[in-house]
């Protein structure tokens, strides 16, 4: 059942939802980019937290206005509103106090959410109101999604899209250097708003499916994922969309072959799962590979080490370095030299007289200060200077 979930096969409201979910988790990836690499991710948190009051009001003000106060666009509208006034109290507050921003972040992330409580607890008093239902805006709910909401939720992912590829490069330029970005006359206050805007409505979007509470880890987990696999703003923001997109989609899909299971948490396990396989498995800054240089590194030391106790004819006691040593081919299993091992250990004397030698040379300072025992010399100096440097160790240290 979990292959037709994921090849689109369990009718057109899963369709609906599984696309609507990946075109959100594309646009919440790619915006939570800028956020992560900013350092502004608690800022999410905050927006996310202030849209519930927002949600209540608009029920209420729905209700008295005749209708049924279900009406996702008008509630989403309500959203919008209570997140941008938390969006702008965070602002202010940083701007016009003494107060930090993670203080600020803190103190309108519970007043908003607070108050966002109490009005789910009035609305359940109202007769209207018993089986509203909002409480799904918390953790999120697929089951009652109809085609209009997945349309609006999937129309909403793309516009927010769109707007961080236009946006991308001068919000890339706030987030790593505001003060340059200053100087190259962008306005770098509106700049940060419309940041935090594109958080705002990718927040208010994804109420209906993931969730207010658990919204801010879709913006912040693909991008904490993709930047173990890669440097440049450009790949992060594409594989961050990307694995946005992919937990979007794999976690509509496994929800809908257990109805019971709730979609928001789904969608952030496999979030988090991709982040896991990031931190364990990412080629330059995974966990793994990093394991492996320090395995390799402690490999070239014990080399280093051995075959310089060859050249001062020191017996090698270290089981460890003998072992790496005969697997190299320097010594036998009695641990005499071979011919190979005598040739490496002579080049490894010698580059340490010259080391040595350029250490205590003014002249070759930029060059001494890389020395770590381990670095061949030719990598640092020129063949001349290399030369150079056996003239001055003589006939007998050149040999």
């Amino acid at each position: 059942m979990l292959i037709e979930a994921l090849t689109l096969q369990l009718g057109y409201n899963a369709t609906l939802v599984a696309i609507g979910a990946a075109l959100l988790g594309v646009a919440a990836g790619a915006t939570g980019t800028f956020l992560f690499l900013g350092k502004r991710a608690l800022v999410s948190d905050a927006v996310s937290h202030a849209t519930l009051p927002g949600v209540g009001l608009a029920f209420i003000a729905m209700v008295a206005l005749g209708g049924d106060g279900r009406s996702l666009p008008g509630l989403l509208l309500g959203s919008a509103v209570s997140a941008g006034a938390g969006l702008l109290c965070v602002s202010w507050l940083t701007r016009r106090t003494r107060l930090t921003e993670d203080a600020a972040i803190g103190a309108v992330l519970s007043v908003f959410f607070g108050a966002g409580v109490v009005l789910l607890t009035v609305i359940q008093t109202m007769t209207a109101g018993r089986q509203a239902g909002l409480e799904t805006f918390l953790l999120g709910s697929t089951a009652g999604m109809l085609r209009a909401d997945a349309l609006v939720i999937a129309a909403g992912g793309a516009l927010v899209l769109a707007l961080v590829i236009v946006l991308r490069r001068p919000m890339t330029l706030v987030a790593f250097d505001p003060d340059y970005a200053t100087a190259r006359g962008l306005d770098t206050r509106r700049i940060e708003l419309a940041m935090m805007g594109l958080a705002m409505a990718v927040t208010v979007v994804g109420l209906k499916v993931v969730g207010l509470i658990l919204i801010v880890a879709l913006l912040i987990i693909p991008p904490v994922a993709a930047r173990f696999w890669s440097d440049r703003v450009g790949h992060v923001v594409m594989l961050a969309g990307l694995m946005g997109g992919v937990s979007g989609y794999a976690g509509a899909a496994i929800s809908a072959t257990a109805p019971a299971l709730p979609t928001g948490p789904i969608i952030v396990l496999v979030a988090f799962a991709l982040f896991a396989l990031s931190l364990l498995a990412a080629p330059g800054r995974g966990v793994l590979a990093a394991l492996l240089r320090h395995r390799r590194f402690q490999t070239r030391v014990h080399l280093r080490q051995g075959l310089l106790a060859l050249a001062q004819g020191q017996p090698i006691y270290e089981r460890l370095t003998l072992r790496l040593m005969r697997r190299a081919g320097y010594v036998r299993a009695d641990g005499v030299a071979t011919e190979k091992g005598r040739a490496q250990a002579g080049r490894a004397a010698l580059d340490e007289r010259r080391w040595e030698m350029l250490r205590g040379d003014p002249r070759h300072e930029a060059a001494a200060a890389r020395y770590d025992g381990l670095t061949p010399l030719d990598r640092v100096l020129t063949p001349d200077q290399i030369t150079e440097l056996d003239r001055g160790l003589g006939p007998e240290g050149a040999a």
